[in-house]
């Protein structure tokens, strides 16, 4: 039978006398100030990732759209892809950035957004593809499809990231 001794973490520290009421109050309103943005997202690899997927999507949006377009229904198709995308992966960067998912707990956050990169991205391949096609070697539609295949490759390493987080970490917490 062991004796040894037994560490209990309370949120009380005892290293020094306690701390008006007044200056409790005011620190704690400082901190849920803070606590409104989650400022290091924005230097996370994840914060980081959903940058650069906004920025070449918006990239390769401008670039089809100032081009004289061949077909109409392959380019409009690309630019509607591209938009829902940067849309939604703006609506996420948001969530993260002043963490709306610890008010909203009814959603599983980690799954939308896979689910969200899983389709996001198979449109967006397919957009590509056929953008590329459809090209015919005028400067701005190859760019703009050359951007949505960097955007889908960043989009996979989202898928990646994320299906580490929302699969991997609830099985092996089980």
């Amino acid at each position: 039978m062991s004796h040894g001794a037994r560490v209990i973490r309370t949120g009380v520290s005892s290293g020094g006398p306690a701390a008006p009421p007044a200056a409790t109050s005011a620190s704690s309103s400082a901190g849920s100030d803070a606590d409104l943005m989650d400022g290091a997202y924005f230097r996370s690899c994840a914060g980081m990732l959903k940058v650069a997927q906004m920025i070449s999507l918006l990239v390769g949006f401008i670039s089809v759209n100032n081009s004289p377009w061949t077909d109409y229904s392959t380019f409009s198709y690309f630019q509607i892809v591209t938009m829902c995308d940067l849309i939604m992966i703006l609506f996420f960067y948001i969530i993260h950035i002043f963490r709306i998912y610890r008010q909203l707990t009814c959603v599983s956050w980690p799954l939308a957004e896979f689910l969200h990169y899983l389709i996001g991205t198979i449109l967006l391949l397919i957009a590509s593809i056929v953008a590329a096609s459809k090209s015919y070697n005028v400067t701005g539609l190859v760019a703009g499809a050359t951007f949505g295949f960097l955007a889908t490759i960043l989009c996979v390493l989202s898928i990646w990231s994320s299906y580490k987080v929302s699969c991997i970490t609830q099985s092996t917490s089980k």
